[in-house]
């Protein structure tokens, strides 16, 4: 035992190095609590340590490297440690469990492959995780999350991106969830955290969400058909962006068209394909849309002539063995927006490729179609008690609906007025119907 002293001149600085291993000097100090003293190794190195004793096993604990540590502070550290000891709380076995801990990343990782592998979104989700949460909070020990750490990188994605924020912050919520019911965390630091947390300068309810409303007007369609396969636009993009407009479906399930999916005039999109439901949708094919497929084919055999790779299968086979996609759809249209005649609205801006699909479902109302039969035809599923009780599947319905629009389109592009023998059309579909 020897009283340390600091200073060039104290007895720190002038204690001798053991020749190997390490040699301890235990500060006598009326300060001093008992264990606290000085590590020195061979190699010269001096660090102040505890030595302490936890359910019979002696430990020691590093306080940290002189003068880096100061004599005064290392004793005043010592005497609180001594003081978390006494309650029972092992400062080595915290900082196990604390090196234990997590980061946000890691974390991330592993929800990300239990939680979401195997969705349809997952893409989707692993998207906002990755590119948005990661990046920003991806480096910290889940514990130390705060709520404050997840409200500022949430309200940077609402400046640009306001319904993509509110699915960060979702996510975000998710996995805070998952980490708290493996207690990772005492408690989920964003549990009611709400949307209207969020604050943006000149936004009242940044993430609130508000139905896109764009519709492509009778110019615009026109334009869109006539120039879609001369603009230089990729000819299966131009086709598949055809056909998203004649059958309503979802862009990205006409982007995977597959050619063993179409039996005669019928399209069978398999539940694996489908957007957001967990069953199959046919789609009656009529005269303009079989039309389109078949030029998508005719553009196949044309461009395997010069490919080595067999066909993949899909009608829309931009690339050897993959089909165009959605977001190739969407890259194109904004690349050829002035030759597509793709105006800006002050609300909305240019239109996308599910705008399309929100233009022909307009356009079934507007041919007079009823509502239910509008909404099953572009693939949306019953709801409620109607689901359960209701299993007819209103194919001729569903038919007469695809030809009714087929036909109003055709006027369009033609230049003629849509409305124009629009009565005849309502009595052809209501005898379609009851056929």
């Amino acid at each position: 035992m020897a009283k340390l002293t600091d200073g060039n001149r104290g007895t720190i600085a002038k204690a001798e190095p053991p020749e190997k291993g390490q040699r301890f000097i235990f500060d006598d100090h009326r300060d001093a609590p008992r264990g606290f003293g000085l590590r020195i190794t061979a190699a010269g190195g001096r660090a102040f340590i505890l030595k302490y004793t936890m359910d019979g096993r002696e430990r020691r604990k590093t306080i940290g490297d002189w003068p880096t540590w100061t004599l005064e502070a290392a004793r005043i550290e010592a005497r609180e440690l001594v003081q978390q000891i006494a309650k029972g709380h092992d400062p080595l076995e915290e900082k196990r469990r604390r090196r234990a801990e997590p980061l946000v990343k890691e974390l991330a990782i592993e929800w990300l492959d239990k939680a979401a592998s195997g969705l349809k979104s997952e893409g989707a989700i692993r998207g906002y995780v990755l590119n948005d949460i990661v990046p920003a909070i991806g480096h910290m020990k889940i514990t130390d999350v705060r709520r404050r750490d997840v409200i500022e990188l949430v309200e940077a994605k609402a400046a640009k991106t306001p319904r993509a924020a509110a699915q960060v912050l979702l996510y975000a919520r998710r996995l805070m969830d998952y980490a708290t019911d493996r207690d990772i965390i005492p408690a989920n630091p964003l549990a009611g955290l709400k949307p209207g947390s969020i604050k943006v300068a000149g936004r009242r309810d940044p993430l609130k969400s508000v139905p896109r409303a764009r519709i492509l007007g009778t110019d615009e369609i026109r334009t869109f058909w006539d120039n879609a396969e001369t603009c230089g636009l990729h000819r299966l993009s131009a086709l598949a962006l055809k056909l998203v407009l004649v059958t309503g479906q979802r862009p990205g399930e006409v982007a995977g068209m597959r050619a063993d999916e179409i039996n005669g005039r019928w399209w069978t999109i398999p539940a694996s394909r489908r957007g957001k439901t967990d069953s199959t949708h046919t789609v009656y094919l009529s005269d303009t849309a079989l039309q389109i497929i078949t030029e998508a084919r005719e553009e196949l055999e044309r461009l395997h002539k010069r490919r080595r790779e067999p066909w993949g299968g899909y009608i829309f086979e931009a690339w050897p063995g993959k089909s165009v996609n959605n977001a190739a759809l969407a890259r194109g249209i904004e690349r050829s927006r002035e030759a597509m005649g793709n105006k800006h609205t002050d609300q909305w801006g240019h239109w996308t490729p599910h705008d399309l699909r929100r233009t022909m479902r307009t356009g079934l109302s507007a041919a007079k179609v009823r509502p239910d039969i509008a909404e099953l035809t572009i693939g949306h599923t019953k709801r409620g008690i109607v689901a359960v009780y209701d299993q007819h599947g209103y194919e001729a319905e569903r038919r007469a609906a695809l030809e009714a629009w087929e036909a109003r389109l055709l006027r369009i592009v033609a230049g003629q007025d849509p409305d124009a023998v629009q009565g005849e059309n309502v009595v052809k579909l209501e005898a379609r119907a009851n056929a």
